[in-house]
């Protein structure tokens, strides 16, 4: 890329990342109650997007070779276990995680 292409590829970027920031205060005035839609997708998007990432996580996972699968299944386990005790996401997902990296890098 020449420096000219180079600026105008940042400059669509930065303009498109201060437009995804900036248009829901345009478009929602806080004087009003939040649309019924914007509740829907405040409710229906993170367990999708969770669901997403879980389903990307294990696509790759095989029962038949290497590990087969135990790693993941213990890290899944580890997850549940530490949401279901504390309900904090962070530490689910950060407990998961660590758990899994430990298991891949000194026990399988």
């Amino acid at each position: 890329m020449t420096l000219t292409q180079r600026i105008i590829t940042i400059a669509v970027i930065a303009a498109c990342t201060m437009l995804t920031r900036f248009l829901p205060f345009f478009l929602i005035s806080p004087g009003k109650p939040t649309p019924k839609y914007v509740q829907y997708l405040g409710r229906a998007l993170p367990p999708a997007v969770f669901g997403l990432l879980v389903v990307y996580c294990l696509k790759g996972v095989s029962l038949f070779t290497g590990s087969h699968g135990i790693p993941e299944l213990i890290a899944i386990g580890v997850v549940i276990v530490l949401h279901l005790w504390k309900r904090q996401m962070l530490l689910s997902i950060a407990g998961g995680t660590i758990c899994y990296m430990l298991l891949v890098q000194l026990v399988f």
